[in-house]
């Protein structure tokens, strides 16, 4: 069995049935976590994922919630403190990426984008906190995209979900550093090959300036970085190939 940094850790990753969660799940079982699969609508993709962790010797539980909805995200917390016990690693990496022409944005594509990307990071942290003072030991992991920076290739409600995450970032890095072992990090990737990118034609690798897409794997391994890392706080790591230089 291979390191064990994160043995008796519960992670808890959502929007884990698919792309980048995926392979941040596995990341983080490989590594000793107890790993809660979080899922909307793909059960099968997810039930998949926690079968083959498990026969690697790992552990894995899928649990079903929308992390937009409130009352979801506290069903979803009850389940896991049932199952598994209170959450040590939290990687909010749910999201939508609704591409269409910057003029038939509308209002319902903004909000919804909003809920889904950020609205759901703060419900879902909030939620986390009262374990994790109480263990004074914490990683919050936010996924967000070079799009909070340079405002990408979906569109402005896309890049306004992303940029808020990393507000949410800061401000939990600077009002948790009081309990000494709790970080909140965030993560900005570019045009990672996973579902997301596919069909839209502006996703392109000639983007990049490395000349190609990014790899699960070289996002996930940022991850395990930050789970396992007590002095890294309020940091976003741009994962990118070079597009936006920090």
């Amino acid at each position: 069995m291979k390191n064990q940094k994160l043995k008796n850790k519960i992670a808890l990753v959502t929007g884990a049935s698919k792309g980048l969660g995926k392979h941040i799940a596995y990341t983080l079982a490989e590594a000793g976590a107890t790993v809660i699969i979080n899922y909307n609508n793909s059960k099968d993709a997810a039930d998949l994922i926690v079968s083959e962790i498990i026969a690697k010797g790992q552990k894995a539980i899928a649990i079903k919630a929308d992390v937009s909805n409130e009352k979801e995200v506290m069903e979803l917390y009850r389940q896991i403190e049932l199952q598994a016990g209170s959450i040590d690693i939290l990687v909010n990496n749910a999201g939508i990426n609704p591409s269409k022409p910057l003029l038939e944005i509308t209002l319902e594509d903004f909000q919804q984008s909003i809920a889904v990307n950020l609205t759901s990071a703060f419900l879902t942290t909030q939620a986390a906190l009262p374990g994790m003072i109480a263990k004074k030991w914490g990683r919050i992991i936010n996924i967000s995209s070079v799009a909070a920076q340079l405002g990408g290739v979906i569109g402005p409600h896309y890049a306004a979900s992303k940029a808020g995450m990393l507000g949410l970032t800061h401000s939990y890095a600077a009002m948790l550093a009081q309990y000494g072992g709790i970080t909140s990090n965030a993560i900005a990737p570019a045009l990672v090959e996973t579902d997301m990118i596919k069909d839209n034609p502006n996703i392109k690798p000639t983007l990049i300036p490395l000349g190609r897409f990014g790899q699960p794997e070289e996002v996930s391994d940022i991850v395990l970085l930050l789970a396992t890392n007590g002095y890294i706080n309020g940091q976003t790591f741009n994962v990118n190939g070079g597009w936006y230089m920090s």
